[in-house]
């Protein structure tokens, strides 16, 4: 059996969470990451681990889909079992997802279901059937948003549910303590990738404005993100627990 760690993270093939994949293989930790469609970009992902200390597997889920946990999770189990001789992990990072831009006067029960699946109940219930494989001693990272602190329009479902999400988390830290399994919200600010559209990539006026309201003064890359995801799958963030860790460089403070 391999004494390395085992990270589960959602949405690993682009964007954010592959910035976790590579950071957390560096560490000496293997990640089994999940892909919605794009199996072809979760390939480039497995790739470029491979001289890193840890390696990387990918498997296909839908985070919407509640209903194809069980099956997923069965999957899983099979996964980290031949790979890596345990039927147990150690990281849930709940990653994945996407936004919807719209003024909540446009918003439709459609779209609020998108994001609430996506967003709440598919993280929700994704972490509550993890709890037979996670090791006691083990971490929960969710991913949040700048936006569940400040408010910019055409963000009231995706923000809301975000919200949520760190609620949740002072939960999951309260209630999976006594198994030492703590719970943490990283919450990015506007990163510059192919999420919404990649606006905050592609659009100067919008890019402007962030960098003038953020104190470091420029927008977030991918990269800013996934070395502290590492560090909080690390004994060094052994005592931090039920918080929310801002990474936006000092967005509208």
């Amino acid at each position: 059996m391999s004494n390395k760690k085992i990270a589960l993270v959602t949405g690993g093939n682009r964007g954010l969470g592959r910035d976790m994949v590579l950071n957390l293989t560096k560490n000496n930790v293997n990640v089994v990451f999940t892909f919605h469609s794009s199996d072809d970009k979760a390939q480039e992902v497995i790739l470029e681990t491979a001289d890193h200390q840890g390696s990387a597997i990918a498997l296909q889920l839908d985070t919407r889909d509640i209903a194809s946990f069980d099956r997923f999770y069965d999957n899983f189990s099979k996964v980290i079992q031949k790979e890596f001789d345990t039927g147990h992990f150690d990281f849930l990072i709940n990653n994945a997802g996407t936004g919807i831009y719209k003024p909540f006067a446009d918003m439709t029960e459609t779209d609020f279901d998108e994001m609430m699946n996506i967003h709440l109940k598919g993280v929700y219930f994704l972490t509550q059937k993890a709890l037979p494989l996670l090791n006691d001693g083990g971490a929960i990272i969710n991913i949040s948003s700048g936006l569940a602190r400040f408010s910019i329009p055409g963000s009231s479902a995706y923000a809301s549910m975000k919200g949520g999400v760190e609620v949740f988390t002072r939960y999951l830290a309260k209630e999976l303590g006594g198994r030492k399994i703590r719970a943490n919200v990283v919450a990015p600010g506007a990163i510059a990738t192919d999420f919404g559209n990649g606006v905050n990539r592609d659009d100067e006026k919008k890019r402007n404005i962030i960098m003038s309201n953020t104190a470091l003064g420029r927008v977030g890359e991918s990269e800013d993100i996934g070395g502290v995801v590492a560090f909080l799958c690390s004994d060094k963030a052994g005592w931090i627990n039920g918080q929310r860790i801002e990474v936006s460089g000092g967005m509208i403070l």
